[in-house]
This record gives structure tokens, sequence and C-alpha cells, in this order.
């Protein structure tokens, strides 16, 4: 008994040093928005002596955070439905049809899983460069770019899931005439909640936060999103690191409402869909 508690206080003294390091760069960040440019450089670790509301006031007008704002909502929300639809579909064909081809692809989708896009990038631009394809440079042409790379960790969810799913319900629904498009979208999909949940917020927490894409993508000031407008506080020889702050924070705010309404669902999406 005695040793079971010891093992459970490591347990918690480990976890809360972790959940320090993990929270110190946020806490960085906010106590860091509320102070001018000198009171940072003088002493970032610093709790701020006067409260600089006007950091995010400057950060909102310099930034064009309101565009910049509905750039981010409009990818987001583009991509992650994309994803849903698309990645639902593939895993529910794949979970039910057996035979080669569905389990090689099904293979090919997971093992694409642990190709980073750092090593992508280059090729990717490379290709597009070389062949001459210009695409429109707005928010349907990444959110397209979005749905490729985020598919395979999103059909993996759904496979899992849905394989738990007994094959009597799709049976019963032919019987009474449903084709597999009517069974899937009427008897299979409405039970996808909990995964779907995580899939969504999986997601749109990477693409909320992503810098890499867009910034391959975009190139033109009024379609770029909030990672991207946030790098406009880093000069090539000096920065406003009190507004760069106060916009990183608000950059933040909008997923991180969406993530602290989502969560209850994302542990039981995560158990029941990686677990067949």
């Amino acid at each position: 008994m005695k040793r079971a508690k010891r093992i459970n206080w490591f347990f918690f003294i480990f976890a809360s040093v972790l959940a320090v390091f993990y929270a110190f760069p946020f806490v960085l960040v906010l106590i860091n928005a509320f102070k001018e440019k000198r009171a940072v450089l003088n002493d970032p670790l610093g709790l701020p002596v006067e409260i600089r509301w006007k950091n995010f006031v400057d950060a909102i007008n310099k930034m064009g955070y309101w565009q910049s704002l509905g750039n981010s909502l409009i990818v987001t929300i583009i991509s992650v439905t994309a994803i849903i639809i698309t990645s639902s579909m593939l895993a529910y064909y794949l979970a039910r049809t057996k035979n080669k081809f569905s389990s090689v692809t099904f293979l090919v989708l997971v093992a694409s899983m642990i190709v980073p896009f750092q090593a992508l990038m280059i090729p990717f631009v490379g290709f597009f460069g070389q062949r001459g394809i210009n695409f429109p440079q707005n928010q349907f042409t990444i959110a397209f770019f979005y749905v490729g790379f985020g598919v395979a960790l999103s059909t993996f969810l759904y496979h899992g899931f849905i394989s738990n799913i007994p094959y009597e319900l799709d049976e019963a629904a032919a019987i009474d005439g449903a084709s597999p498009f009517k069974t899937f979208r009427k008897i299979i999909f409405p039970m996808l909640g909990p995964v779907t949940a995580t899939v969504a917020i999986i997601n749109a927490l990477w693409i909320w936060n992503d810098f890499l894409l867009p910034s391959v993508v975009l190139s033109d000031t009024d379609q770029k999103t909030l990672p991207l407008k946030t790098f406009v506080f880093y000069g090539k020889y000096t920065s406003d690191y009190g507004l760069a702050m106060a916009g990183l924070l608000l950059s933040v705010i909008p997923i991180l409402i969406f993530f602290f309404l989502m969560q209850k669902r994302i542990i039981s999406g995560i158990s029941a869909g990686a677990v067949k």
C-alpha cells in the first residue's frame, strides 16, 4: 500500500513538472503581452509593472487582425469540414471492403503519417514551380492542400471506430433497400460523433496554428492567416516583442475557446478510434 502511494506521488510530481514546462511558454507570452518593448527586453520573466492594454489595440491595427481572423476561420472551417467528409467516407469503404486493394491503401495511409511536412516542403514547392502550375492563392487552394496532408490520420481514427460498429447494421439497411451511401449517411455517420469531434479538434489545432504551408502558398497580404500576420512584428534590425506577444495571444484565444468547448469528447474519440 505504501509502495503504491509512493508511485502515485512520483507520477504526480513528474506530471506537475511536465505541466510547468508545457505551460511556461504560454505564461511567458501572457505576462509579456502587457509590457512595453523595453520592459520585455530588460526583464522578460518579471511581472508587468504597469498593465499596457494599448499593446492589444496596436497589435489589432498593425496585423489587420479582423481580416486575418476571417481568413483563418475560412481556411480552418473549409479544411476541417472537407477532411471529415472525405476521411470518414474513405474509412467506411476501407473498413467494410475486405480485399487486397483496401488493405494496401490503408497501409499506405498509415505509413504516410510518419512523413512530416517539412520533408515535403521543398519538393512540394519545386514541383509546382518547375511545371508552371499556378494555383489561385486563396483559402480554397490551401484548404485543398490541407485535405491532402490531413486525410491519413483522420482516416486512421475513423477506420478504427467504424471497425467496432457491427456489420449487421449495414446488412439490415441493405435488406430495407438502402444503398451503401445512404447507409453511411443515415446510420453510420451519426454514430461517429466522438471520433468526429476528435478529428475536428486535432485538425483545427494543426491548421489554425500552421505557419509553413500558408507561407508557401499565400503571398497576397489580404489572404494571409493569423500566424503569418504575427510575423509583421519581427523586423530585420528590431522587433517589438510587446506587440508580438499581444498578437500571439490574440491569435491563440479563438482556437483555445474551441478546444475547451470540445475537450470532453477528445479522449473518448481517440481511445475508440485508435483501438480496433
